[in-house]
């Protein structure tokens, strides 16, 4: 029904903005990544929306850009995974964090989002892998690091600790945790196995 909202903020707090249209104000709920790139009161500001309706009423969510709102849609495609769970996750992980945690298998990443616990963690691990397995060589490729920021032996061990870095660890962190691995191995088994040394840690 809204495929995206312009106007201008005219209030915002830790998980909804109201953007002004037209002299009605949307209340669109969303994640905090959404909220710190939209801008301050005033500003003016464009959501990609989604229209949740449900037996109690409708709910309008809304995201900075179509690849936060496309995660959020695959999140709610997951059994039990509802929109305010989708939100929360996107909150607590960039699109480009869910993706490579997913891709790892990386479950305690994701149950860092507020009421995300294993077991839903897992199943959207599970159900999600293949869709979002084939986006992560375009992310991982998009967040190149320069010749010095990134010491190991090339290839697909680069690629690795370019993921594991995008997830928040040090640089001198995802060398160690691949120090032990075969070069020759996926980018995908890299990331898997570089986390399990890092949480062994």
């Amino acid at each position: 029904m809204f495929y995206s909202l312009t106007g201008k903020i005219v209030y915002s707090d830790i998980t909804r903005v109201a953007i002004e249209c037209g002299g009605i104000a949307f209340d669109v709920t969303t994640s905090v990544n959404t909220l710190r790139k939209l801008g301050n009161i005033g500003d003016t500001a464009t959501v990609y929306t989604y229209l949740a309706v449900r037996e109690d009423g409708v709910e309008l969510f809304g995201f900075y850009d179509n690849e936060e709102l496309s995660y959020f849609k695959m999140l709610i495609s997951v059994s039990g995974v509802g929109p305010k769970a989708a939100v929360s996750i996107l909150s607590a992980l960039t699109p480009e964090m869910l993706a490579l945690s997913i891709t790892a298998g990386d479950i305690k990443s994701i149950t860092k989002a507020q009421g995300i616990g294993p077991k839903i963690a897992q199943r959207i691990v599970i159900e999600l892998k293949d869709k979002v397995s084939k986006l992560v060589p375009q992310k991982i490729g998009a967040k190149k690091l320069s010749p010095a920021e990134v010491i190991t032996t090339g290839g697909n061990t680069d690629e690795a600790v370019s993921a594991l870095m995008a997830l928040g660890y040090t640089n001198s962190e995802a060398v160690r945790a691949l120090s032990s691995l075969d070069g020759k191995l996926s980018v995908e088994e890299l990331i898997k196995q570089g986390l399990r040394n890092l949480s062994r840690r």
